[in-house]
């Protein structure tokens, strides 16, 4: 990866130029990162932040299926599809970063080579040097003796290299030269000390980075009304391996690697907490706004329902009795069908009855007039009236 550590090296070197100072030199080399990957992050808060407000769903989802896993992941495969966003989108992209710590971990571990843009010839003369001086063979050498080396430069490269300085790799009084020792009893001096606390730092800022990170994305769960749904927000899981994996990986890298990769990683996680918040601020807007027309909604159907529930409400008081009569459409239609029918057999019974076919008492039924739907035309009053004899 020659390609990507000779730029790296060629970006510290002009930070280092401006300050004479490795520590500050890493710490604008971290931003300069963060501002290289800056649409990636986006990219990365975005699907996050999307994948937060389908909890809710998936939620709902979870107690659908119940006990059945694979029903429940083809369920929540199927939302994630629908709604278009990745399972690991947001984990893809946050992963992009660790891709630069590889190249960064040999410039860090060769600042002859890198920093100082020696070349190997020199740098095998120096070390042979450097072997003398420590009185060992040369393959025996520390793994990160161009530190040394690169601290007294204008000494071990003399007659080898001319016009190089040394470098300063002191930052608030720590040697970020050296390899931090875990063993805390044997340690003297503030150098040491602040050493072996740096990959501790180190491992906290990165661990309240990626909290904070899940906390703001969890601040955009909603439900359908566009309220704020605590349940849910509870019970999502996104990111919480990559929570606790990142901040062991920082620390136990932090005790193996000189303290520069230690700076590097604490200014990544403070410039993260940083572009996290603004980031957050910035998807919240989008967010906002369709949370606010989910309310609307919400209103208006609220509002619907009311008055539904008023008219209902105003009915059941005209009848407390709960006696209605059947209103359904075909109930109606041929009530309507059979009143016409009567209508037009009541004006042709009167027209006959006008032109003296029918009695006019009887027109309307062929009965009688005080009982017009009792009798019909062949009603008898005495037929069923006992003779004189049987009485």
């Amino acid at each position: 990866m020659e390609f990507i550590r000779i730029p790296f090296g060629y970006v510290l070197e002009f930070f280092y130029t401006f300050f004479n100072n490795y520590g500050i030199a890493l710490i604008l080399f971290s931003l300069a990162v963060k501002l290289v990957l800056l649409p990636a992050s986006m990219k990365s808060k975005k699907s996050m932040m999307k994948t937060s407000r389908l909890q809710p769903k998936i939620k709902q989802i979870e107690l659908a299926c119940g006990d059945d896993k694979q029903k429940y992941q083809q369920e929540v495969n199927q939302l994630y599809k629908d709604e278009g966003v990745s399972m690991f989108g947001g984990c893809l992209w946050s992963l992009l970063p660790l891709l630069i710590l590889f190249p960064l971990f040999v410039v860090i571990r060769e600042p002859l080579h890198y920093l100082l843009h020696l070349s190997t010839e020199e740098l095998e003369q120096i070390k042979q040097v450097v072997a003398a001086a420590q009185n060992v063979e040369v393959d025996k050498l520390n793994y990160y003796w161009q530190y040394a080396a690169a601290q007294n430069i204008e000494v071990y490269g003399k007659g080898i290299v001319e016009g190089v300085k040394n470098l300063n790799l002191t930052f608030l009084g720590i040697d970020l030269g050296q390899t931090p020792d875990w063993k805390v009893w044997t340690l003297a001096g503030w150098s040491q000390i602040g050493g072996f606390l740096m990959p501790l730092i180190s491992g906290g800022l990165n661990y309240l980075s990626m909290f904070i990170s899940q906390k703001m994305n969890n601040t955009v769960i909603r439900n359908d009304n566009g309220e704020a749904d605590e349940a849910a927000a509870k019970s999502a899981q996104t990111g919480k391996t990559m929570t606790l994996l990142m901040p062991l990986m920082s620390v136990v890298f932090g005790f193996m690697y000189p303290l520069g990769l230690s700076i590097y990683w604490i200014a990544q996680s403070v410039f993260g907490i940083v572009q996290d918040y603004f980031l957050t601020k910035h998807y919240r807007k989008i967010y906002d706004a369709e949370d606010e027309i989910k309310r609307q909604k919400a209103a208006e159907r609220a509002a619907e329902e009311a008055e539904k529930e008023r008219i209902r409400a105003a009915k059941r008081a005209a009848n407390p009795d709960g006696i209605t009569e059947n209103t359904s459409k075909k109930k109606q239609q041929l009530r309507e069908k059979q009143e016409r029918e009567a209508a037009a057999k009541r004006f042709e019974e009167k027209k006959l009855a006008e032109q003296g076919v029918l009695p006019e008492d009887s027109a309307a039924t062929g009965g009688e007039a005080n009982r017009p739907y009792a009798r019909g035309r062949a009603y008898q009053a005495d037929r069923y009236a006992k003779e004189d004899n049987e009485e």
